[in-house]
């Protein structure tokens, strides 16, 4: 046996079963990415990202924060994430997933319990693989569920603090947290909130501050922000109390190990929040073609989700790879989602809804849908 046997294995049983990724490059029309607003291609982006090279913003950071990586971009960008979002801090780190695993392995304590939604994203897994406390997870959206679970946990003897993770838009199923019931249930039980907005920044709240906005600045609340989505760029941020963005930055190893972000990415993401706060306009537009691709769908037996993410159900795995191909094929980029991703005998179609098409490509969409659902 080489050494090499068990990867081809394991590969070959993925293939076997369907379920082998591979890397393909982007092409048809737009309904798979999550550039909600259209701004990663945008000449605005561009523009920003020529202006910060020509007054010598450096593409690369040179190393960690703590060392020499830190620079007056990251810091400037932090500050105004800050302000926009009226959080008293914010701290700029690589990806989403960075931020998700650095928040849950580095904040829990000893004796505290996280507790999950059960659709919580993989980022938070492998934060909790990570945790020094006990994680357990609810029932999807069940605040009930979630406020059981404390006082099970309570009356066995947990004395520490409770961490209650969830997103507030979920990017498989396209629903929406009861973002206030988690908050009022975080109050009573003295419990922490670990809020994902990823999905929901640019596109939803007030300026596209998210459906989390109005809990910004609490001082039990932590806030994760995509730069990768509506905002068009990379990287995350983390909303926090300052005395957590600190403790992050002493303690979190993830971030004192890794090289800071780039420079110039952290001055194209000052520009793209300042785009998104004027962006009234291009929200109009994006609930326009929400509202018209829940016309075009009920029809076809497809529940709206009323939201920029909307799941077409299978069940199937292969029936769903088999449609997914039928619409790429069709000039439609859109993608089969399966397990692991999503629960067994839950695959699906993911219809992502951005400004990279119009109401007319919709239409051809749905068109299409007919005739292969």
């Amino acid at each position: 046996m080489t050494v090499t046997s068990f990867y081809n294995d394991d590969l070959m049983r993925l293939e076997k079963v369907g379920r082998q990724r591979a890397m393909t490059l982007a092409s048809g029309c737009d309904f798979s990415s999550n550039d909600y607003l259209a701004l990663a291609g945008s000449a605005a982006l561009r523009s920003a990202a020529m202006d910060a090279l020509a007054r010598g913003v450096s593409p690369g950071s040179g190393g960690s924060r703590l060392l020499r990586g830190n620079c007056a971009e990251h810091l400037g960008l932090e500050t105004d994430a800050a302000r926009f979002f009226g959080s008293e801090s914010a701290l700029f780190v690589g990806s989403g997933f960075a931020a998700n695993s650095l928040v849950v392995s580095t904040l829990p304590q000893r004796g505290d319990l996280i507790l999950h939604d059960e659709l919580i994203h993989a980022s938070v897994h492998e934060g909790m693989r990570m945790a020094r406390a006990p994680c357990q997870k609810f029932a999807h959206n069940d605040v009930d569920a979630a406020a059981d679970a404390i006082a099970r946990w309570r009356a066995k003897g947990g004395c520490g603090t409770p961490w209650i993770a969830f997103e507030t838009l979920y990017s498989m199923d396209g629903n929406v947290a009861p973002v206030d019931d988690f908050a009022a249930l975080a109050e009573r039980a003295g419990a922490m909130l670990l809020i994902d907005d990823a999905h929901a920044v640019g596109v939803c709240g007030p300026e596209g501050r998210g459906l989390a906005a109005h809990l910004h600045g609490c001082e039990n609340v932590v806030t994760l922000v995509t730069c990768g989505k509506a905002l068009g760029c990379e990287g995350a941020l983390i909303l926090a109390p300052s005395v957590l963005r600190d403790f992050l930055v002493n303690r979190g190893r993830s971030f004192i190990f890794s090289t800071a972000p780039s420079p110039l990415i952290a001055a194209i993401v000052r520009e793209s929040l300042s785009i998104v706060a004027n962006a009234d306009e291009r929200r109009q537009r994006l609930r326009l073609i929400i509202e018209h691709a829940g016309e075009r769908l009920a029809p076809l037996g497809i529940t709206p989700s009323g939201m920029h993410i909307q799941p077409v159900p299978i069940g199937e795995d292969s029936r769903t790879m088999r449609i997914a191909e039928a619409l790429q094929a069709r000039g439609f980029d859109i993608r089969g989602i399966r397990p692991p991703t999503v629960p067994a005998g839950t695959a699906r179609l993911r219809i992502s809804l951005t400004l990279n098409i119009d109401e007319a490509a919709v239409s051809e969409l749905a068109t299409a849908l007919e005739d292969l659902l």
